[in-house]
């Protein structure tokens, strides 16, 4: 697989300047390029490995001198990260799943399999689930009864989707995530001790040592269209009703989205995140890595969550955050100088106290 400059420009809407008949078979930084690899020199900064390797042709940053780089061809565009997105879709080898359902994967009879549908070795799609046209299926995936897939799907190795789940178009699913298990609810004969604590923010009394008992899920998972979800992610199904993504989200690696959340669309949960059960997060948000945000609360759209967050009361609309507990990332930061300046402090007032002390003395 490989393109002329001429042919990537074209897909990209990027300007293409020297020798655009040139093929390029990969993408490579800088340094480890070769002669049919494209450099990937987007900032002037990366651009200074270009000696180091002997690429022909870079996607360069607007404004750059692509002769005076010695080059024979470059492509720009004028925002080369997002031109990026493109260029990796065209170069993306796949996965080598092959074609077709494998002989050895089990796909009930009562299943819906749209054209062009690929099921890989080991994997189970239970009793009457449907599976859009274009979809690719991994190996070792399990689609759960009455689940449902739209067009054009991947869904990588491993991937555990329960029964009931319903999953929009376009989805790209990384390997190990699990879709629809039963929500983390459980609840004592009593109020227990948690819950006295919760109300009187103290200790929790005399409650007594209870055994928990399970809340079935009888909701399920509900996913909209272009979603990602990440390697090893989890979204529980909902209590009654159902948890919800919204489109175009999307989630990062070792993400746990609990029983009856709702997620907007356009949203980004990075890398560990915890989103506590019936919590709703907005259309726009953008949660950084090992925010936590607790149960039964409303996280507005457009808001920022710096990396460590954590979320333990309604957030308005558009605001950005930090710290734990969450407060607006501005008064996060003063508050961490004045921290940093506790030292300091209790030095001047200890020799504000030894200069009090001496002066009593004297008189």
């Amino acid at each position: 697989m490989s393109y002329t400059i001429a042919e990537i420009a074209a897909s990209l809407g990027a300007e293409a300047f020297g020798d655009t008949s040139l093929r390029i078979a990969r993408l490579a930084e800088p340094a480890d390029a070769g002669p049919d690899d494209l450099a990937l020199a987007t900032k002037p900064a990366y651009a200074e490995a270009l000696p180091q390797g002997k690429a022909r042709a870079a996607m360069l940053w607007d404004g750059a001198d692509w002769q005076a780089l010695g080059l024979k061809a470059a492509l720009i565009a004028p925002r080369p990260r997002f031109a990026m997105a493109g260029l990796t879709a065209m170069m993306d080898p796949g996965e080598g799943w092959g074609e077709g359902v494998h002989p050895s994967a089990v796909v009930d009879a009562t299943a819906e399999l749209g054209d062009g549908v690929t099921v890989g070795p080991l994997s189970v799609i239970g009793a009457r689930a449907r599976i859009g046209a274009g979809t690719r299926i991994g190996p070792n995936v399990t689609i759960g009864a009455e689940a449902q897939i739209g067009d054009s799907g991947v869904i990588r190795e491993g991937v555990k989707i329960a029964a009931r789940v319903r999953i929009g178009a376009r989805v790209f699913i990384q390997p190990g995530a699990a879709i629809g298990g039963d929500g983390f609810s459980f609840v004592t004969p009593e109020v227990s001790g948690v819950e006295q604590a919760r109300a009187s923010l103290g200790d929790q009394g005399e409650a007594t040592a209870q055994s928990y008992v399970r809340i079935h899920s009888l909701g399920s998972v509900r996913i909209g269209d272009d979603v990602e979800i990440g390697a090893n992610a989890t979204i529980d199904r909902g209590t009654i009703r159902d948890t919800e993504v919204g489109d175009r989200t999307k989630i990062d690696n070792l993400v746990m989205v609990a029983h009856n959340v709702i997620v907007g669309s356009d949203t980004l949960l990075c890398g560990q995140v915890g989103i506590a059960g019936s919590t709703r997060i907005g259309s726009n948000v953008v949660l950084a890595g090992q925010v936590g945000v607790s149960d039964n609360i409303t996280v507005g759209d457009r808001v920022i969550a710096g990396g460590g967050t954590k979320i333990l009361s309604k957030v308005p609309a558009g605001r950005v955050i930090l710290g734990y507990p969450a407060v607006k990332m501005d008064t996060h930061i003063e508050m961490y100088k004045h921290m940093r300046r506790l030292g300091r402090l209790f030095q001047d007032v200890a020799g504000l106290k030894k200069a009090v002390s001496k002066t009593a003395q004297t008189d």
